[in-house]
């Protein structure tokens, strides 16, 4: 399978890494409630945004793209993009009931919106350039936005119940208000009404 791979592969499985270990990272900081645990996380998800814009680039240098790369950076990003954040919502103290299935929600619309991708981009492609002119909806990436949010609330301590907005009950079940970012982002990844060029 490795003989498989090309170059521009082994920045999407980079990519795919950045992200693992950042979920590690929170369970780390879970566990022990050293802060530097938590910081790693939040660094490693811009790094693997550079992976992310560097595999693309990589392969429109070398000529050298497959279908098994395309997968790669669906899957990989899920991980980065999808996974990592929501789980770094969560180890802030995004923990009540309606947050849980906010963040559920986001990864699942970050699941459906690269799907979509996969399956629409050669149709959407450009007959002259062979490229995707816009996106439709937000690419997942655009996370990170929430990460860096999430990043200046750590600084301030704003974690667990003076998380930025508070917590509050609605029903049986706690929210956080902040966890609604998550809500709007999910929702703009999966619009076909938000189209944005791409570069």
């Amino acid at each position: 399978m490795l003989r498989e791979f090309e170059v521009a592969d082994l920045f999407t499985l980079a990519n795919a890494a950045c992200g693992t270990a950042t979920l590690f990272l929170c369970l780390q900081f879970l566990a022990e409630g050293e802060r530097s645990w938590l910081w790693a996380g939040f660094v490693l998800l811009p790094v693997a945004f550079v992976c992310d814009a560097l595999d693309g680039w990589v392969a429109r240098k070398l000529r050298r793209s497959s279908r098994l790369g395309a997968d790669l950076d669906s899957l990989a990003d899920i991980i980065s993009f999808g996974v990592a954040p929501a789980t770094l919502a969560y180890t802030l103290g995004a923990r009540g009931g309606w947050d849980v299935l906010i963040l559920i929600g986001f990864v699942c619309c970050g699941i459906a919106r690269l799907a979509r991708f996969n399956v629409t981009a050669k149709d959407m492609a450009d007959e002259q350039t062979g490229k995707v002119p816009y996106f439709e909806g937000t690419p997942i990436p655009s996370s990170l936005v929430l990460v860096l949010l999430m990043a200046v609330a750590f600084s301030q301590d704003a974690v667990y119940r003076d998380l930025w907005g508070g917590v509050m009950r609605l029903g049986p079940m706690a929210w956080h208000p902040a966890s609604s970012l998550f809500a709007l982002s999910g929702a703009a990844m999966v619009s076909t009404r938000l189209r944005i060029p791409k570069p």
